[in-house]
């Protein structure tokens, strides 16, 4: 995965456009166009964008064992 500076990304918040949820558009067909890796690469960066710092830091994994009622 390349490594992307967020302060390289540029978002232009003019460009904005609404579409009903059941509404077909292109966009679909664009990322089922692009590789494995450049959809990876873009989810990365939007989870940077999001979470800023903290997207660098591990999640937390917790393990519970509970008791099942009927055992």
């Amino acid at each position: 995965m390349k490594n992307v500076e967020i302060k390289e990304v540029k978002l232009d918040k003019r460009a904005l456009s609404t579409v009903p949820l059941y509404d077909e558009s292109s966009d679909k067909a664009y990322w089922h166009s692009q590789s494995p890796q450049v959809r990876i690469d873009q989810i990365e960066i939007l989870r940077q964008i999001n979470y800023g710092d903290r997207a660098n830091s591990r999640l937390q994994r917790i393990l519970e064992l509970a008791k099942c009622k009927w055992c």
